[in-house]
């Protein structure tokens, strides 16, 4: 995987500033490993994960155990009974 931070120029009143580095968050690295196809579902020995919304679930499951702030699951909206 190599060195997880990468390089970020701000502009603040048309200034360059200078470089900062940023860590990529784990929501991001795990979005990364699925678009190379790289993302396996349970452990590695497990099934290549293809959809997308299955590797959403994973990433913010994982970023959840790692400690990081991520927004609580939607409640589903409850039917009224006729």
């Amino acid at each position: 995987m190599g060195n997880c931070a990468f390089l970020v120029e701000l502009k603040i009143h048309g200034r360059n500033m200078p470089k900062k580095k940023i860590k990529k968050t784990k929501v991001e690295k795990v979005m990364h490993e699925l678009k190379e196809g790289k993302l396996h579902s349970g452990s590695k020995k497990g099934p290549v994960v293809t959809n997308r919304k299955q590797g959403i679930a994973i990433a913010l499951s994982e970023s959840r155990k790692a400690g990081e702030p991520v927004k609580p699951m939607k409640a589903k909206p409850k039917r009224k009974k006729k």
